[in-house]
Parts: structure tokens; sequence; C-alpha cells
């Protein structure tokens, strides 16, 4: 093998060697071709290009790129040439394939898929098309006309493989936003170059957009919001031609019978997205049609829906078309950096939605259920990660948090009533292995000589069950006595865990199928025996089946019969997507590992 080896090199020098008398195009990596096995599947090319090739892909920057500089993807697009000998791929006989004229279009249509066109140089391709016309029907066989016959394929390699990443992946690495999902790992195992040699060089147009779908989430929400978003295009360029008139606040909610100087503007803002009839005539007053419109503007906004327009109902009417695209573009972004196997989770929480959504092992929808999640106020937010839930514990203890006693049980303590405040809402004050402790100061707690935790039962602040899929945030779902918070319409209202509306009714699920729990053997690990006896407590249950939990951040989310519901950017992680994105190629790859707003262990 060594000797075979070494022949092949000195055959090489000596070819190479020949090359001024010989006139070979190609150069070394046209005669190193016949030497080196092609690993590439596609239709075989010329190689008459190849030294030009090999020069543009061992780069890291291509000056006709709208982005100049894509070493981040530069060892990709060296392995894909290198796996076709330097052959040419986008051009046949001097003009550009079906494939590439294909892709071209794809480029074009980014916006369609939540992407940016020009990152894939779509305002460029024309120009570089008629270039290679011109060359072809001039016979110009110039060094410079090599050249941008040579760019043009590297171009275009370097564009779609940046558009596959970022259809498959996303383009930001989410751990530079502080969100604890590991896209790097799935980036090193997905092979590009193999991908674009077997299923794009030579494909025609249909073969390309199913090989695109096939990169993207397999989720239907993803699916149904990706297909909302050309309505909101359209909708953002009509306002951008013919701005609308910008509803009046008013001093107090407006409802049925009442007046409003702009219900015409009104009813034609909930016509837009079709909560009103599109062949209606405005109402002259606020009736019960506008009633109705308003109540489903509400409900998809997630506003409190009673169907009278306050400041809260009208700031959101005012939000342009443009800023909801902007929405669903980060949604499918953060849907892309989920792992395959988290892109149709068992248990999804989406966190500005204040929803947890179920689903049985057939992907169909069992429940949605609504939860409150951190405080955005209070440096409380929820982080995005995903898990999976391995068990649950019945009547929990809650060892409350060093950070919290602090913070706010001590302010409880003062004085003669402090030992009352303890009594009354179940709090005990224990030594590290459990051990209850009676003579204990109020500067015993502040410096963590002694823990303090909550009694499991109907005070308990976690409930009477709570949901365990592990993690360094100490992030959980369980129940909660506070039951009221379920009314409002924010509630970002925990220290950074998720509470359940219904937690028995999640329980049932989550055990369902399992021996020997039923809805009866819940229910009295919950609240006890119907006879008064004390329930075991702090009773901790393995699941046979682990589920899959995605705790996501989907500001603009469509539903399951593909109506879109937008909602608050309660903690600012949409804003920090976009400035990220806006810095542009190439996007933000560096690693942080922990989540700066919710330190472990502060969490409830």
């Amino acid at each position: 093998m060594k000797r075979r080896t070494i022949c092949s090199l000195l055959a090489l020098l000596l070819l190479a060697s020949l090359l001024p008398l010989s006139g070979c195009r190609g150069g070394v990596k046209a005669l190193w071709a016949k030497f080196h096995h092609r690993r590439a599947k596609s239709k075989e090319n010329t190689t008459d290009y190849a030294d030009t090739l090999a020069s543009l892909a061992s780069g890291k920057k291509l000056a006709i790129l709208r982005w100049a500089n894509y070493s981040d993807f530069q060892p990709q697009v060296q392995q894909f040439y290198d796996g076709r000998n330097y052959e040419l791929a986008w051009t046949r006989n001097g003009l550009p394939t079906e494939s590439a004229t294909a892709l071209m279009q794809l480029f074009a249509d980014a916006e369609q898929k939540g992407l940016v066109p020009a990152d894939y140089d779509s305002d460029r391709w024309a120009q570089r098309v008629q270039r290679l016309q011109q060359i072809s029907k001039t016979h110009d066989t110039s060094d410079e006309a090599e050249n941008d016959i040579a760019q043009f394929d590297v171009a275009m390699t370097v564009a779609l493989t940046r558009y596959l990443s970022d259809i498959h992946l996303g383009r930001v690495n989410p751990q530079s936003l502080n969100f604890d999902i590991d896209v790097p790992s799935r980036r090193a195992k997905f092979d590009i170059p193999d991908l674009i040699d077997n299923s794009f060089v030579d494909a025609d147009a249909s073969e390309i957009a199913d090989e695109v779908a096939k990169l993207e989430p397999q989720n239907p929400l993803y699916q149904e919001t990706e297909k909302a978003l050309p309505k909101y295009l359209e909708l953002a360029q009509q306002q951008k031609t013919n701005p609308p008139q910008s509803l009046p606040d008013v001093e107090k909610p407006v409802g049925k019978g009442e007046s409003y100087p702009a219900v015409a503007a009104l009813w034609s803002r909930l016509q837009l997205e079709g909560d009103a009839p599109s062949n209606a005539a405005a109402p002259a007053r606020y009736d019960s049609e506008v009633v109705k419109a308003v109540k489903s503007f509400q409900v998809r906004y997630g506003l409190l829906d009673d169907g009278r327009l306050g400041s809260g109902t009208i700031e959101a009417l005012n939000v342009p078309m443009s800023e909801r695209v902007r929405q669903i573009d980060d949604s499918l972004e953060r849907w892309r950096w989920l792992p395959d196997n988290f892109q149709q989770p068992r248990v999804m929480v989406n966190l500005p939605e204040f929803l947890v959504r179920a689903y049985d092992d057939d992907h169909t929808l069992a429940f949605k259920m609504k939860i409150v999640d951190g405080e955005a106020k209070g440096n409380h937010d929820t982080p995005m990660f995903v898990r999976t839930m391995r068990f649950m514990i019945f009547r929990p203890y809650w060892n409350v948090p060093v950070s919290i006693i602090k913070k706010e049980l001590v302010n409880h303590l003062g004085g003669s009533g402090g030992a009352a405040y303890m009594a009354k809402n179940d709090y005990e004050v224990v030594k590290g292995d459990g051990t209850p402790v009676t003579g204990w100061t109020v500067n015993d707690l502040v410096h963590a000589r002694y823990g303090v935790r909550q009694r499991p039962g109907p005070k308990n602040s976690l409930g009477l069950v709570k949901f365990m899929f592990p993690n360094e945030y100490d992030v959980y779902m369980h129940s909660t006595p506070e039951m009221n918070l379920f009314n409002l319409a924010r509630r970002d209202r925990s220290h950074g865990c998720i509470r359940l509306n219904d937690a028995e009714k999640m329980a049932n699920w989550v055990l369902d199928g399992q021996d020997p729990w039923d809805e009866d053997s819940i229910h009295e690990a919950m609240f006890g025996p119907d006879d008064g006896s004390q329930p075991k407590d702090n009773r901790q249950v393995g699941l046979k089946t682990p589920l899959p939990v995605s705790i996501t951040y989907l500001t603009a989310n469509a539903d399951e019969d593909g109506t879109m519901h937008f909602f608050k950017d309660i903690y600012g992680y949409d804003k920090q997507l976009d400035d990220a994105l806006a810095k542009g190629r190439p996007y933000e790859q560096s690693t942080i590992k922990i989540n700066p707003k919710l330190t472990p262990g502060e969490t409830e």
C-alpha cells in the first residue's frame, strides 16, 4: 500500500511538471482526481476548475457573498468539494443546473420560512447568472471567467450549507442566550456535505422542497405556525403600503352598548386577522358583534377575554403586523433548536402562553392546562430547556431555599409572632438531616445554620404532588394552594417552577396504565383515604415510561386548528434573540452553560 501511494505521488509530481506543456486547464487538482477516490454519489462533472475551487474552498471568506466570512461552515464546504474531487456542482456546460435554479428560488422564498433571503444572497444570483450566460455566449476562457464560474459554484455551496443548517438547527446557538439546549452536539453530527451531494446536487425542484421539509421540526404546531407566516407577511406589506389608523386609548374600558369614537377603525382592525367577519359593515356603536370580535382577539392574544376594550387590548391591536411577523420568525427559530426526540414531546410548556400541553404516545393532544411560571419582575425567569420526567412525589416537603428565607420569610419572623407564623403556615426549622429544631433564632436562619421546610399538606407551596424532570435549576411542575392565580391573564407569579391548574389531572395522565395506580389511589395519595387516616408523606413514584418534557418560549404559536396566538415577551427573550440575529453572519455560536436569571435552588 505504501509503495503504491509513493508511486502515485511520484506520478502526480511528474504530471504536474508537464502542465505547461499539456495545457491541462484543471491543474494539479484535476490530476489528483485521477488518483483520488471520488466519494460523491452525484453525477460526475468537469474538473477543469479544480484548482480554483480548491483555493476558494480552503479560505474562510468569499468576497462576492453578502456575508463574506463563512468560517463557521468552511470545513463542510471544503469537505463537500474534496468528496467530489473538486468538480463543479452547480453548472454544466457553463450554465446553472436545474437544481441550482431551484435553489435560487428556495433562497428567494426564505422569508416564508422565517429566514432572511439576503442571508443566502437572494438579491445577487440574477447578476451572477447573467455573468455565466455572458461567459457561455462569448466562449470566454480567460482566468477572470474561470474565477467567476468557480466563485458562482462555491457561493451556491456556502449559501445552501447555511440554509440547511438554519432550517434544521436554527441560526443562533441557544446556549449563547442562556437556554440549556444542546444544539452544538447536533450540529457536529449533521453531515451537510453528504446531504447536499445525495439530495440536492442534480435534484429537481419538487425533490428539493421535499428534502427541506424533512429537515424541519416534525411537529404540527410548528407546521401550522409556518403555514400562517405568508398571511402575516402579506398583512405587514399591506400596512406598509397603507399605514392603518392608530386606535385611540381610553380612560376606562368600553363595554357593550357604549360609544367608542374609532369603532369603524376598530372593526377594520378586527377584520384584518379574521376576528370580525370580512364582509360585514362596521357597527355604529360598540355592540354585541364588536364584543364578540374583541373577545376573539383577546383569546388569541392571551388577554383577559371579557370583550371590553381596555388599554391592554388597544395596545395589542395597535402593534403592527411586521412585529407579529418577527414574533413568528423567533418562534420558528426556537422550534428548530429542539432535539429530534423533543420536537414532539409528551409534555410541552409554553412559558409566555402560560399553558402546558400533554400528548398521548401517538402524539394526539390529551389536554391543555393553565400554568403559573416564573415572575419576570422578581428575576425568577423560568429557563428554556428540555429534560425527561422520571418520577413524581405525592405530598412533598418544600425545603425553603436560603435566598427565600433571607429575602421573604424572615420579614414575618420579627418579635414574638414569629413562632406563630411558622406554625400557622406549617413551617419547621430542621437540621441538615431533617431533624426538627426547637431552640432556633432568626439569626440562625439568616446565617443558614438551620434550614426551613414546609410540611406536606394543603398549605404547602408545592401543593400535593410534584413532577420531577431532574435539572440543575431545580425547576419542576407542581400543584399549588394559590388557585386564585389561575384567574389572571398574565401568570408569571412563581419563583421559577411551573404550577399546575389541575395537578391531579396531570397525575392521572402521567400514571395512566401504570399499576397499581388508578384515579382513586392517586386521589388518596394526594388527599388521604376517605376514613380520615393520614396519607403517606413525601411518597416518590418512579415512572415506568419516562416522558420527554420541553419547556419552551413561543410568543407566536399556532393552535392545533391553525389559529394564530400571540403573547407578550414577558422575559425579553425575543428581544435578546433579535439583537443576536441583527448582528448578522456568522451568527453567535458561543456557549454559556448557566442561566444567570435563575439561581439553582431558588425556585418554587
